[in-house]
Order: structure tokens, then sequence, then C-alpha cells
């Protein structure tokens, strides 16, 4: 779409059946497919993202708590942090093709790869707002749940890399960021071992051994997210 068009009223037709709602007030929807970079008279997306994100956290969270019953909160915190993030947005954009309508001033195929993965998430986020805006709470949450809930209960929902995971959450239970020490390094060039320990202010510290320093922070990550019932333990302890 060039930088001074509108969606058109087939295009239109054809977002709104995928989103699921169409709109009374058309404006919304334009202008929440428009960056800043378009320059129009109408407005841009900026002020609607803000909103977006904060609705889409709350039906999130709202998910996870009914769907996860006995989950801990720091499981809660992971993957809301996981489902509301950039990348699980622009993954959203991708399945609705909204590359495909996004309004700006540059080349609309620069809107695909990782590279204006943001720019993707952000639409995500803008027309959330606009859903909750024209339609109300519940119409945005039908739209959440019909892309959402299924990347919420998928079972490796909640594990993904252990020092992401941990730093996660315990910036979010405890504020701090983990600290890594290695304890000692032995054994011969060829076949080292790395003993390493994590520290989380707040909980007991938990040590991982490996072959390499990262692999060595892994294991201690995981130690601990298991043991303060984070994930839970695999039948293959470390």
């Amino acid at each position: 779409m060039s930088k001074a068009q509108t969606l058109s009223a087939a295009d239109r037709a054809k977002l709104e059946g995928l989103i699921g709602h169409e709109f009374a007030g058309k404006e919304r929807l334009d202008r929440a497919l428009t960056h800043a970079s378009a320059r129009t008279d109408k407005g841009n997306y900026e002020r609607l993202e803000f909103l977006g994100d904060r609705v889409l956290g709350l039906c999130i969270a709202e998910l996870l708590f009914r769907t996860f019953g006995t989950a801990t909160e720091g499981e809660l915190s992971v993957r809301l942090n996981q489902l509301v993030s950039a990348e699980t947005c622009a993954a959203v954009a991708d399945e609705l093709n909204l590359h495909l309508y996004i309004r700006t001033g540059a080349d609309v195929k620069k809107l695909t790869g990782k590279r204006m993965m943001n720019v993707r998430a952000d639409v995500v986020e803008s027309l959330i707002a606009a859903l909750y805006l024209d339609g109300g709470l519940e119409v945005a949450r039908r739209f959440i749940l019909r892309y959402w809930e299924g990347r919420a209960v998928r079972a490796d929902g909640a594990r993904r890399d252990a020092k992401t995971e941990l730093q996660e959450w315990s910036h979010a239970k405890y504020g701090v960021t983990p600290v890594y020490r290695v304890e000692e390094r032995s054994g011969p060039d060829h076949d080292p071992r790395f003993k390493v320990t994590v520290e989380v202010a707040g909980v007991a510290p938990e040590t991982g051994v490996e072959r390499s320093k990262r692999a060595a922070e892994q294991v201690a990550a995981t130690k601990m997210l298991e043991r303060e019932g984070i994930w839970q333990p695999t039948s293959a302890g470390n």
C-alpha cells in the first residue's frame, strides 16, 4: 500500500474477516495501520500502541491465570513475558499478513523479516487498542484469544533458554539480575570442566558443572528454575 492510500473496501473487509470484527469507526483501523513515516494528517499508531500493550497484558494475564491453575507467580510471569514479547506479536502480525496493509513511508517489502520485527509487533498492539476503543474489552479479548490461546497452552510455553527464563523470573520476582561466577576450572585442555554458581538475591544459589562456561551456566540456571518451581524437573537430572 502506498503512503497516500487508505484501505480499500475489499482490503478492509478481508482484514476485518481475519480480525473477527467489523469496525464502526473505520478511521481507527486506518490509524492502527499507519506508521509515523507515512506523514499523513490522520495521525499514526503510536498512541494506540501504548494502550494496546496494556490491554494485551491484561487479557494474557487473565488467560494464564485461568489456564494454569497451579502455576506459581514466577511461571506465570515467565509465560506472560513470552506471550507479550515483540517476537510473539510479530508472529501474530505475520499470521495476519499485516505487512500487506501497513501504511508507511518506506517500501512495504522492508516490513518483512527480522529487521522490522518491532514495527509489525507495534501494529498488532495498535490493532488491539483499536478493537478495544471500537468494540470494548470483550471484542479485544476475543481477538487476543483467537490468536494467543493456542500459543499460551503449548507444552513448551514456559521452557526456553534457561538463562533467559531465570533472568525474566528474577526481574519479575525480586527486581534483580542473576550473577554467574566461575568457581573452578579443572581437567585437561581437551576435556575441561567448569563449575559455575548462579546467585539471585533472596534465594539460595545453585551450581552447575559442564564442559564449557556457557553450558555450566545453563545447568545452574536450570537447577534454580526447577528448585523454585518455575520449571517442572526433567527426567534426567543435572
